[in-house]
């Protein structure tokens, strides 16, 4: 029954810290309202119409993708190049490089994939490059 106990005591604190927190910082933020903090977007992205009809470039989902897909490689990689030293001991070189080799190639694949079809290049709206000019 003390495991129990153990476990909704930190059920408990896991939930009271964060609200705690954010009724803390909710008490002592300062509210300065400006115009920035109030536009649709802060990302830079000009919004174009009324707040319900926001057009945006889809390009920045793009990026976040292609972000997130290159930073879980990183998650994959990084154990692998820790315990490469005993795998190549125990099975030998190349059975220990072949799988990562192959999970390499098809990241560069799908990298270059998605640069022939524009996925990394950056789109400017007309709106956007009519306001740098001006």
């Amino acid at each position: 029954m003390s495991d129990w106990i153990a476990i909704g005591a930190l059920a408990v604190v896991a939930v009271v810290i964060p609200l705690s927190m954010m009724f803390i910082s909710w008490l002592i933020r300062p509210s300065v309202p400006e115009q920035g903090k109030r536009a649709t977007y802060e990302s830079g992205e000009v919004p174009t119409g009324s707040s319900r009809q926001v057009k945006f470039n889809i390009q920045y989902y793009m990026v976040a993708l292609l972000f997130v897909i290159f930073d879980i490689e990183t998650a994959f990689i990084v154990p692998w190049t820790v315990i490469f030293d005993g795998a190549v001991e125990e099975v030998g070189f190349a059975q220990a490089f072949a799988p990562m080799a192959v999970f390499i190639g098809l990241l560069v694949v799908g990298l270059a994939w998605a640069w022939r079809n524009g996925a990394v290049e950056w789109v400017r709206s007309a709106r956007a490059e009519r306001q740098r000019v001006e």
